[in-house]
């Protein structure tokens, strides 16, 4: 009888199985342990840009215009109407120069109405101070005629009294003299009285009657202007700049007639982002780019409001000779940038396209030697135009991503390619 044996199993099988198991779990655990494959960047299409140890010129930009310093508004002084446009926009006057004239009948009326009344009052004065000169003599004479009186007795009392003394008058007839000369002594000095108060009284009429003259005299010099500024001058040296008038218009007084413009004493006003203008003051070195030349200028003013999210800034053009490029004209388009501050010595990089001055933001610095670039922290500190502080997180020679890279946020690193 046959006795079954047991098949023994071979050991080989469990070590190759547990090799195979090994293997496979290592490899998972490798696998999972790898970082993910970096994205790839065309570097033609990112900028980049190199982190330098040198000084940094802080400044802001904003667009602006050129104006001129001085603008001359020459409005009608009276109203008329248009007659002739003597110059137009772009010719060159002086100050007395006339540019327009104008009409108005009822101006010169008045004209005539003012002069007639000034030769009524003239007529009205030479008859008054003959009046007056005339009773002023009248009461001279009054006044010699009642001297004589009083003398006459004063020398007819001496006579009484000498008459008297030797009895050959009455008393009654010297006493009558006396009273005589007593009353006339009074009447000259009443007339006298009556002499001063006359003169005086003569002196303060022609004094009202000639400021009643000179009231009338500068009526009619003012009428006499008004019909003057019908022809309008230009009143300053410079450029008619523009004249929003046609021949046969109505003006009324104070209404514009012309702008006369000096053209080689220009500035530039430029328009300042708000949250860069609080550092702006007067006496900043600015420089104005007409997109052809740039010219140098000071801060000389700056508006303490803002408005629409801007502040207006005032430069002052510094020019050799007076003379401004020929590039420059009023109502030019200009970018203007000012030099708020130096920084000697810092790091600096260029203005990243994401980013605020003092925060700290995630920048692809690129790894030397590979084509690989990882995120790194920056903290930043003051920014210019193109250029920005570096605080930490790089150091000079590195090479940066200043471009947007908010596609590659999930990402820690990526691969120029």
């Amino acid at each position: 009888m046959d006795i079954p044996r047991e098949k023994k199993r071979s050991p080989k099988k469990f070590i190759f199985g547990g090799v195979a198991v090994a293997a496979v779990v290592g490899t998972t655990v490798a696998l999972s342990q790898l970082e993910p494959a970096a994205p790839s960047v065309d570097r033609a299409v990112v900028w980049l840009g190199e982190v330098q140890q040198r000084e940094l010129v802080v400044q802001v930009r904003g667009p602006g215009t050129l104006v001129p310093e001085q603008i001359r508004y020459v409005s009608a002084v009276t109203s008329g109407r248009v007659e002739r446009k003597i110059h137009l926009p772009g010719d060159t006057v002086t100050h007395e120069t006339v540019i327009l004239e104008m009409s108005n009948p009822d101006v010169q009326v008045e004209l005539l109405r003012a002069e007639q009344q000034l030769s009524q009052a003239n007529a009205n004065f030479i008859s008054l101070q003959s009046n007056l000169q005339n009773q002023r003599l009248a009461q001279e004479g009054i006044v010699a005629q009642t001297r004589t009186q009083y003398l006459n007795a004063q020398r007819e009392i001496k006579q009484n009294q000498e008459l008297a003394d030797e009895n050959l008058i009455a008393q009654s007839v010297l006493d009558a003299s006396r009273e005589l000369a007593q009353e006339l002594e009074q009447r000259l000095e009443i007339e006298q009285n009556r002499l001063e108060v006359m003169t005086q009284s003569t002196q303060e009429q022609m004094l009202v009657e000639r400021r009643q003259i000179g009231r009338l005299e500068a009526l009619a010099q003012f009428q006499r202007e008004r019909v003057e500024s019908m022809n309008v001058p230009a009143g300053v040296d410079g450029v008619v700049r523009d004249m929003p008038l046609e021949e046969g218009q109505w003006v009324n007084s104070g209404e514009l007639l012309a702008r006369v413009v000096q053209p080689g004493r220009l500035r530039a006003d430029l328009r300042i982002p708000e949250t860069q203008a609080q550092n702006v003051v007067v006496g900043q070195r600015a420089f104005i780019d007409t997109r052809t030349d740039t010219i140098i200028g000071t801060v000389q003013h700056v508006d303490p409001a803002a408005e629409n999210g801007t502040v207006r800034v005032e430069v002052r053009l510094e020019v050799n000779g007076d003379q401004l490029p020929r590039s420059a004209r009023p109502d030019l388009s200009v970018d203007g940038t000012i030099e708020i501050n130096r920084l000697p010595d810092v790091l600096v990089m260029g203005r990243p396209a994401f980013g605020q001055a003092r925060s700290s933001i995630g920048i692809f610095k690129l790894v030397p030697g590979t084509s690989e670039a990882i995120r790194s922290t920056v903290e930043l500190g003051v920014s210019s135009v193109n250029e920005v502080e570096v605080r930490s997180g790089l150091a000079a020679g590195d090479s940066v991503i200043l471009s947007d890279m908010a596609r590659w946020d999930a990402y820690d690193r990526v691969r120029l390619r």
